[in-house]
């Protein structure tokens, strides 16, 4: 058997194993950094993490390390280009990180990872430090073992994607011939539930938007002017309460026109996966799904468009009361979207559907907040079946192909705009409690995803 047909060569087995303790050390270390890109206050913190970051893939071996100012937080690069004739990898990831509220709900510092019962816990483990960290400790291994690498290799991590990503594409743009690559490999997912290893082969894309109701200059009593003027809270629920109807579909004209239905084959490869959707609901802790009438609960999760409210405000919201009419109310929603859908033009249906049925009385402002396309992943590329046979020897286990509801606006950017396929697989947990609070990586898939992405490049490098 040789190097390429086994999960690793005894040298990089010995390598790893004598590693151990420094890379756990490195690990907890990345996730006290608090990265948070969505708060101004933590934006010396995300510049930190991307320093740590260029300490540690110099570390790792790779070359031309830099931290690339964007206009916003900065992108680390870093490369090892010295394998003529073979294919060239390009390795995304971020390492910034949700915010940790609500805090009381931690079962201790978000920041300060412990270990317990072979679970690594604080925010970043899974989502998405750790991931990033089982690339950069492939390529560690790789090069501490042999001394280089199968294939040619290009990192970029970047700090805007838990925020609005603003930035990262005009980069990307302006960078076109410096990450240039024959595929891309992400690792912001996770397995399928059950646990079971899983390759991504779509994302619903995003759109976002804020709707603001105004009514009088200034909040009114509600004895004196209550039945008189219209109530901006009131007026919003109207508007929200007709945007879905009574059978689970989005009640806007034209939401659906560029939907594109499954085929056959891939609404039997969904109908084959090993769910349990009772024990899901269960995890979730609610008692019914919801949504459209006629669609199973997975084709609702991963393959149709959604609309939801993220937040609802306007009034007085303090202890006690105060009776008034409130003078605004506001509500910020997102819907993911699929294949052939756009956002513009979803935005625009939004619009004027939510203008056609606000109430007398008010106006509605409408505020765009960002969003992005959906992506897919051919399932017969040589790069799918190289990382399935890489999970295959990795944790004894095939991985299945699954559709990933959310959302990760750089992988379509990346698609677009540098022309490269990409490889969407991740080694998170199910119920890892990403974006939640106790958010955990299992430390056995860390350290099973290094030895999967080692024999992803052996395979890479033996195609090239």
């Amino acid at each position: 058997m040789t190097a390429t047909d086994s999960l690793a060569t005894r040298s990089v087995q010995d390598v790893f194993a004598a590693t151990h303790d420094e890379r756990i050390a490195a690990f907890k270390e990345f996730v006290r950094i608090p990265s948070v890109s969505m708060a101004p206050e933590h934006a010396d913190d995300c510049r930190a993490a991307a320093t740590w970051l260029t300490r540690r893939m110099m570390q790792a071996g790779l070359e031309n390390v830099e931290i690339c100012q964007t206009g916003g937080l900065p992108v680390v690069y870093g490369d090892w280009l010295h394998a003529p004739g073979a294919p060239t990898v390009l390795v995304y990831g971020h390492y910034d990180v949700q915010p940790v509220a609500p805090i009381d709900a931690w079962d201790g510092d978000p920041f300060d990872a412990h270990i317990s019962e072979g679970r690594i816990t604080g925010r970043g483990t899974a989502d998405d430090k750790g991931q990033v960290l089982i690339h950069l400790d492939a390529v560690s291994t790789l090069l501490t073992a042999r001394g280089e690498l199968p294939v040619n290799v290009r990192f970029i991590v970047e700090g805007e994607e838990e925020c609005d990503d603003e930035h990262f594409e005009d980069w990307l743009l302006a960078n076109a011939d410096r990450v240039d690559a024959d595929v891309v490999f992400v690792s912001d997912t996770g397995f399928f539930e059950g646990d079971i290893p899983a390759i991504t082969v779509g994302l619903r894309g995003l759109v976002s938007l804020q709707i603001d109701v105004h009514g009088s200059a200034v909040q009114l009593h509600s004895g004196s002017h209550g039945g008189v003027a219209e109530n901006p809270a009131l007026a919003l629920a109207t508007i929200l309460a007709g945007l879905v109807d009574e059978s689970g579909r989005i009640a806007v004209d034209g939401f659906y026109d560029d939907v594109v239905e499954l085929s056959d084959q891939q609404k039997s490869a969904l109908a084959d996966l090993p769910f349990d959707e009772t024990a899901y609901l269960d995890q979730l802790g609610v008692s019914a799904s919801v949504g459209e009438t006629g669609r199973t609960l997975l084709e609702r999760r991963g393959t149709r468009p959604t609309l939801d409210v993220n937040g609802i405000w306007g009034g007085f919201t303090g202890d006690g009361l105060m009776t008034i009419v409130p003078s605004s109310a506001h509500a910020k929603l997102s819907c993911r979207i699929v294949v052939a859908q756009r956002p513009e033009r979803i935005v625009a249906a939004l619009r004027a559907h939510v203008v056609a049925h606000t109430p007398t009385g008010v106006s509605v402002e409408i505020t765009e907040l960002g969003g992005g396309l959906p992506v897919v992943v051919p399932t017969d590329s040589w790069f799918v079946d190289a990382a399935s046979r890489a999970i295959d020897e990795a944790f004894a286990q095939r991985p299945v192909f699954v559709w990933e509801g959310g959302s990760i606006p750089a992988c379509e950017a990346m698609s677009r705009i540098l022309d490269i396929p990409v490889l969407i697989l991740g080694f998170t947990p199910p119920n890892c409690n990403t974006h939640a609070p106790n958010e955990w990586m299992s430390l056995d898939h860390y350290e099973r995803g290094v030895m999967t992405v080692i024999g992803f490049l052996d395979r890479a490098g033996a195609r090239g």
